[in-house]
């Protein structure tokens, strides 16, 4: 029998410039999942809770050029439009550098990180992400707490069933990810449980792994 030669048989144009702008990738809590585990190795284990939150959405964010812009709106759902020592952590951690010409109702900056490009999926679909985690992280049950708070709540809600908003992590995974000792983790659940983010949390009995239940389910709400 002859071999068959399959000819390749190039998409229209209007076929390929929707694929180009419909690109396939992992769904936004995945995606913010994979890059806050990311953030947890390739950022200084003292890292602020604030400059972690900016670095994430700096990493969802950024485009080809590694060029990430937060305009003051996200800023001020996450409450930090206020503050540069959390910028500052990231340039002296090497992380980023700010543009100098930042225009005023934004920061631009510019990541150094150059492993982020091996993370990165298409803009649209880190773009998703970033909304997402903005969401999770600036809801009126964690946003009004400060920024330790604020991140777990993305970190649970990443790692969250979204049918049930039942999770589970390991402690020191959590510790990691959010710049937080290991020690005050229990506390911060109290704290996110009495302000009605999760419905319960308790600790694994063989493992030591913490098991939560967020008192919503599916995506997070707009703030």
């Amino acid at each position: 029998m002859p071999d068959t030669v399959l000819a390749h048989v190039p998409l229209p144009p209007t076929t390929a410039r929707r694929h180009r702008r419909r690109p396939k990738g992992p769904d936004e809590q995945i995606r913010v999942r994979e890059i806050l585990s990311y953030l947890a190795a390739a950022l200084p284990a003292g890292t602020s809770a604030a400059a972690r939150l900016l670095a994430l959405q700096c990493a969802l964010r950024m485009n080809t050029k590694m060029h990430a812009r937060l305009p003051n709106g996200v800023l001020r759902s996450l409450r930090l439009n206020a503050v540069r020592e959390p910028w500052r952590e990231l340039e002296h951690a090497r992380w980023l550098r700010i543009n100098p010409a930042t225009a005023a109702n934004e920061v631009v900056a510019e990541l150094l990180d150059a492993a982020l490009l091996g993370q990165a999926p298409a803009r649209p679909d880190r773009m998703r992400a970033a909304d997402w985690a903005l969401r999770a992280s600036s809801s009126s049950t964690a946003g009004t707490t400060g920024p330790l708070p604020q991140l777990a709540s993305a970190y649970l809600a990443a790692h969250a069933d979204p049918q049930t908003g039942s999770g589970l992590s390991e402690l020191d995974q959590m510790a990691r990810a959010c710049g937080v000792p290991l020690a005050e983790l229990p506390a911060l659940l109290d704290q996110l449980a009495a302000t009605g983010l999760l419905r319960s949390w308790q600790a694994c009995p063989d493992s030591g792994d913490r098991h939560w239940t967020l008192a919503y389910r599916g995506r997070p709400s707009n703030a």
